[in-house]
């Protein structure tokens, strides 16, 4: 069972964060981006009190099931996709015989259906892997702006969908790196179904291992700013990798509950706070600026992590804003 880590009610709880949210924009594709920097640290930002959170706005969750389609773009090699496909499955808690193994990633992500209740439509979702598309080839070019990233993410379903853009190691992204170490967002899609236009959510995140890993895969690798302790060895053994996982962790949790800028967030909807975002740099109890908890340790490669995944994987992932303790809900 998920416990509390950390009471957010605290004017002077300080966590370790650098969170930088940039402005809402509509993009020329008609699209709405929420670019959010998780698993980013400022380790000196203070955290005000956060009883009130998360204050929803009346507005559509995903329900029902939703399939989250993966475009690879870039060069990925296959053992580095088969740790992100096998986070997507280990999401359901009836992905795999292994998610009898405690804590689980499946558990971790049931702190997101407490949203699903609150809400008077009392609705679900179920989440699935689904389509993988690759373009090697770079068909973008290795600099991609806002607007590409929503071109590549309608490759995928346009409806009951999650299209999620990955960007390799060698591919420049609009403010990545500078303030953000992915984004979530909602676009239009462009094609007609039964007469009407559907609006996906798509994620993008980005491969920080060259370019950044000390402020997007912390802390698998030293950070930049702040208290310097030696960095985690990385569950699965590519800094890189994992350090995506913790991101697209965050904005999964994110798109489930407020997946079109007017579900639960605190704060301007231009600069959300949400579920993931509210517990910067918490993974387990005990964390503090430049820690990031008791985490537990694999016996035989000296990993660190929280939760078992699908095919024996193992993962780190961040703490969530519980909504009915109002707290940070951590598994370990």
């Amino acid at each position: 069972m998920a416990s509390s880590c950390s009471s957010l009610s605290s004017t002077q709880l300080i966590l370790s964060l650098f969170l930088v949210v940039s402005l809402f924009q509509v993009s020329l594709a008609s699209s709405r981006l929420f670019q959010v920097s998780l698993a980013t640290r400022k380790l000196s930002e203070l955290v005000q009190d956060q009883s009130q959170l998360l204050k929803y706005h009346n507005g559509p969750l995903l329900n029902g099931k939703i399939a989250i389609n993966l475009i690879w773009y870039g060069n990925f090699k296959p053992a580095q996709k088969a740790i992100v496909s096998d986070f997507i499955t280990s999401l359901s808690s009836s992905s795999s015989p292994a998610q009898s193994n405690k804590p689980s990633v499946a558990t971790w992500w049931k702190t997101t259906e407490k949203y699903y209740h609150l809400t008077s439509k009392k609705s679900s979702l179920s989440l699935a892997l689904g389509k993988q598309i690759s373009d090697e080839k770079y068909s973008l070019g290795k600099s991609l702006t806002n607007k590409q990233i929503v071109k590549l993410a309608s490759l995928g379903d346009q409806k009951n969908a999650i299209n999620v853009v990955l960007t390799s190691a060698d591919v420049a992204v609009d403010g990545f790196c500078m303030n953000r170490c992915g984004t979530h967002g909602a676009a239009s899609g462009s094609s007609h179904i039964r007469g009407k236009t559907y609006k996906f959510a798509y994620i993008w995140v980005g491969n920080s291992e060259t370019q950044c890993p000390g402020l997007c895969a912390w802390p698998f690798h030293q950070p930049i700013y702040g208290p310097q302790s030696p960095p985690l060895v990385a569950p699965n053994n590519d800094v890189g990798l994992d350090g995506m996982v913790i991101n697209l962790a965050s904005l999964l949790a994110g798109t489930a509950t407020n997946p079109f800028g007017n579900g639960y967030f605190q704060g301007p909807a231009e600069a959300p706070l949400e579920a993931a975002s509210a517990c910067p740099g918490v993974y387990a109890k005990g964390a503090y600026p430049g820690y990031a908890g008791d985490l537990l340790v694999d016996a035989t490669t000296g990993a660190s992590y929280n939760a078992n995944g699908a095919n024996g994987r193992k993962y780190l992932v961040p703490a969530l804003f519980d909504p009915s303790t109002s707290t940070c809900s951590t598994l370990v």
